[in-house]
């Protein structure tokens, strides 16, 4: 059962992975500006450039965690290798955050007159949330995943 459901939770961050690339491509396709231009002018946009250079902190994390996942299946849960992956993502989501704060700033300052950046604004701050939440969560699991694995490390030694 365990086994089980680790393949579950690793399938849905593959596909979860695959609905965030499938939106990388499409997205840009569909925005309002990308009516009259051509394919080469739509994905060298300096903000869309910027969203793929950002969504890579996005994949890490997901890499890392289906590695941790893997380690859960493997019963190796209490290793190093599992608190190396929370540390992984918990920087990935401070850097992921980070980078939609500045996206949110740049577009702010630089928007055109007639438009109003308001929703892309609000989307930050939502995206932002989620980004300290992801690195909050992640750095408590952190902790109480180290803090096991010197209980247990002290343990094999007095045996």
């Amino acid at each position: 059962m365990k086994r089980a459901s680790t393949l579950f939770l690793q399938a849905v961050i593959v596909l979860i992975g695959l609905v965030a690339i499938a939106i990388l491509i499409r997205f840009p396709l569909t925005e309002g500006r990308a009516t009259n231009l051509d394919l080469f002018s739509i994905y060298t946009d300096p903000l869309i450039l910027y969203g793929y250079a950002a969504s890579i902190a996005f994949f890490v994390a997901l890499y890392k965690a289906f590695k941790l996942l893997g380690y859960i299946g493997q019963n190796k849960v209490f290793s190093s290798n599992s608190v190396a992956a929370l540390k992984s993502i918990k920087h990935c989501a401070i850097v992921l955050g980070s980078l939609i704060v500045l996206a949110g700033v740049y577009v702010k300052i630089n928007h055109h007159k007639d438009d109003d950046p308001a929703g892309f604004l609000a989307m930050c701050i939502v995206a932002t949330f989620g980004a300290i939440v992801m690195a909050t969560a992640a750095a408590i699991f952190e902790k109480i995943l180290q803090n096991a694995v010197d209980m247990k490390s002290e343990n094999d030694l007095t045996i």
